[in-house]
Parts: C-alpha cells; sequence; structure tokens
C-alpha cells in the first residue's frame, strides 16, 4: 500500500473534537479525542479511539464515570488545553495555558462547563489492538447548552490527527 495514499485518504474521514474525561475515586483522566462516531440507535452507543498510555483510558477500563464535552466552532483553546491529562482544582482543571471550569452530571461525570453539549457515558467494551483502544460506550444522559453551535473541527484548526 502506497504510505501517502494511504494517509491522505484516511484523513478525508471529518472529525470532530472532544474532551474525554474518566473518573474513579482517586483519579481524573482527561483528554481531547476525535476518533468518534455513532454507533447505535437502540441502545445509543458511541464509538472512540482512546490512546492506550493515558489516564484517560486506565480510569475507563477500572470502570470510571465517563462524559464526553462537545467543543464548538471556535473553542480550539480548549481542545489545546486537553492535549494530555490536566490536574484539577475543585471544579476547574488547571492546565499550563488556563483554568477551565467544570461541573458533575448527576451521575457523577465529569463535563467543560463551557461546553455547548455534553454526553455521559456507561463502558459497553473495548478492543485494544493498537496504539488507541476504540471504546464502546453507551450515552446514559446528554446536555445541550447551544443546540445551533457547530463541532469544532481538525481542519478548523490546521490540524489532522489520522493516516
Amino acid at each position: 500500500m502506497d504510505a501517502d495514499a494511504k494517509k491522505a485518504t484516511l484523513r478525508m474521514i471529518p472529525y470532530g473534537l472532544y474532551v474525554l474525561t474518566a473518573v474513579t475515586e482517586d483519579s481524573v483522566g482527561s483528554g481531547t479525542i476525535n476518533w468518534v462516531s455513532q454507533m447505535s440507535f437502540e441502545p445509543p452507543l458511541v464509538a472512540m479511539g482512546v490512546r492506550t498510555d493515558t489516564t484517560s483510558f486506565a480510569n475507563v477500563k477500572a470502570g470510571g464515570k465517563l462524559a464526553m464535552s462537545f467543543l464548538g466552532s471556535g473553542q480550539g483553546d480548549l481542545a489545546f488545553a486537553f492535549f494530555g491529562d490536566a490536574e484539577t482544582d475543585g471544579d476547574e482543571f488547571v492546565t499550563k495555558d488556563a483554568r477551565i471550569a467544570f461541573e458533575r452530571t448527576d451521575g457523577g461525570a465529569i463535563v467543560l462547563t463551557d461546553a455547548p453539549a455534553w454526553a455521559e457515558l456507561t463502558l459497553r467494551e473495548t478492543v485494544e489492538i493498537g496504539d488507541h483502544a476504540v471504546v464502546v460506550a453507551e450515552v446514559t444522559d446528554v446536555g445541550l447548552r447551544d443546540d445551533a453551535a457547530a463541532v469544532l473541527t481538525l481542519s478548523e484548526l490546521g490540524l489532522n490527527y489520522g493516516g
């Protein structure tokens, strides 16, 4: 297979940007993800690619409380802030450049206060084959703050993560 053609072809798949949080009693994992797709209407399932060497993935596997905050167009600063785990202080994430407010869902998951939408998730299955595991999760609750928001995409930021 031609490596350049493979990369160009796979980069044609459009991706939104989301912040995944996975919380256990001892740990909060967080990170920007972009390989996400809805997989089923009933039950409502999403599949996402999660790097296997992250706190988020360790917490996913440990049965942590999961949530995905949907980033809106123009929120590139939030996407960049979570390119790696962020510490927490009270009800904020503390990153190198910012303090980012979060809140807990009724189920105890963490979502970004400024995200236009969020989904609380329950782990259903993981498939560990490559450097990213496929995580299949059921959507158990949602929050919608701005139904007119366009999802932030990799192309808006001039980035590629694929191929």
